[in-house]
This record gives structure tokens, C-alpha cells and sequence, in this order.
């Protein structure tokens, strides 16, 4: 089978890169932050490559308070059928290995801006009875979908639904949604207290990668 993994950013990736690199027919794309950006990635892949499996992957916040860091989650996607209505996930063994690898079923929200708060995670938990909020998985599921491809969203729970974010992620961004670094060093520069909540999140992002790719690697290899 091949196979097409989709991360956001590649710190996201870096772990599974490793376990991938000598096995044929699974592809990393790198696709950005952000519907916008994803749905333009993955339209450009598809334009020259035919995987039989989709999963986008990557961190994704806690919405549901039992779900704690490092906990790897998933949903299904579906495929049209020839008359138009959705058929049977074509991916029956991927559950099958999700769940054997430990990974949890949930329902995920798409969400257009990084969720910093705990006061915004418990609202959209209300307004969308999802489990956990990530930013692309929608926009590649849509493609999916029109090209009839089997796709899952893989995540991982990098902040959980309790937690802050040190910084407003959403007020360094860039245009196209990458973090814009000059202006996350004049923020930590004026803010020299948050360095180490800043360091705590990197090693909990590396934690959570590294779970994320420890799952992968028992689904998308024998």
C-alpha cells in the first residue's frame, strides 16, 4: 500500500521521518499551518501521485478533559461511492491497528486559529461536542473525499483541554499562518518569564511527536 502522510510543520514530523526513511511507499508532506494551506499542498501532491491511503497527522489540543499529552486520537474519513453516497470506510484494518496501537476514536473540530486558552477550549467544546481542535484535517478530508481517496486524521494531544499556551500563537503568525520568529524573540525579550512555560512546551511537543510516531509506525508498516 502506498501511503501519504500529511504534518503541518516538521517538528511534527521529524520523529516518524526517522522511522519512514528506509521504508518504501510511505510519503511525508510538510503542508503548512492552516485549511488554506493544507488543501493547497495536498492538491499539488495529488496533481502527480495516486496513494491509496491518506492520514493527516500532526498535534492537536485537547478539548475533552480525560484526553491528556501524548495521547495519540483518530477519526475516520469516508469515500463517495460511484452514486454519490458515502460507502464503508475503505480503510477497515486501519482501525483495526489504531486501536491495537493504542490510539483512541474521537471527533475532531477544524479550527480556523490555535486555541491558547483553557476559557477557548471549553467553549468550543460546547459549541462543537468535539474531543479535540486541530487546523487542517478538514480542508485534506474535503480532497480526499472529491478524489474518492481513503483518509484519517492522526493526532496527538500536545496541550490538553486544561492547560494554557505560554504565548497567543495566533498574534505571531505570519500571513500565511507560520510563526513569525522575529516577532516571537520580541515577545520573549519582553517577557523574559516565559522562557522556561516556553521550554516546558517544547518538551512536550517533542513527547507527543515521538508517541505520534511510535502509532504510525504499527499502522502504515506490516
Amino acid at each position: 500500500m502506498t501511503i501519504l502522510t500529511c504534518f503541518a510543520l516538521k517538528e511534527e514530523a521529524a520523529p516518524f521521518r526517522k522511522v519512514a526513511a528506509a521504508k518504501p511507499g510511505v510519503s511525508i508532506l510538510i503542508v503548512g499551518i492552516g485549511r488554506q494551506n493544507a488543501e493547497k499542498s495536498v492538491r499539488q501532491f495529488l496533481a502527480t501521485h495516486s496513494p491509496e491511503l491518506v492520514l493527516t497527522c500532526g498535534f492537536a489540543g485537547g478539548l475533552d478533559p480525560d484526553l491528556k499529552l501524548g495521547d495519540v486520537i483518530f477519526e475516520l474519513g469516508h469515500r463517495p461511492s460511484a452514486i454519490g453516497h458515502q460507502s464503508k470506510p475503505p480503510h477497515v484494518g486501519c482501525h483495526e491497528k489504531l486501536i491495537a496501537a493504542g490510539a483512541k476514536p474521537v471527533r475532531f473540530h477544524c479550527a480556523d486559529r490555535i486555541a491558547t486558552t483553557v476559557a477557548e477550549k471549553q467553549a468550543l467544546r460546547h459549541q462543537t461536542g468535539a474531543d479535540a481542535v486541530e487546523m487542517e484535517s478538514a480542508a485534506i478530508q474535503d480532497v480526499c473525499r472529491e478524489r474518492g481517496l481513503a483518509c484519517v486524521t492522526v493526532r496527538v494531544i500536545s496541550d490538553a483541554a486544561n492547560e494554557d499556551l505560554p504565548l497567543d500563537f495566533n498574534a505571531l503568525a505570519k500571513p500565511d499562518q507560520s510563526l513569525d520568529f522575529g516577532k516571537l524573540a520580541w515577545t520573549v525579550a519582553k517577557s523574559p518569564g516565559k522562557i522556561g512555560a516556553l521550554l516546558a512546551l517544547q518538551r512536550k511537543t517533542r513527547l507527543a511527536a515521538n508517541q505520534l510516531a511510535a502509532v504510525l509506525a504499527q499502522v502504515t508498516f506490516p
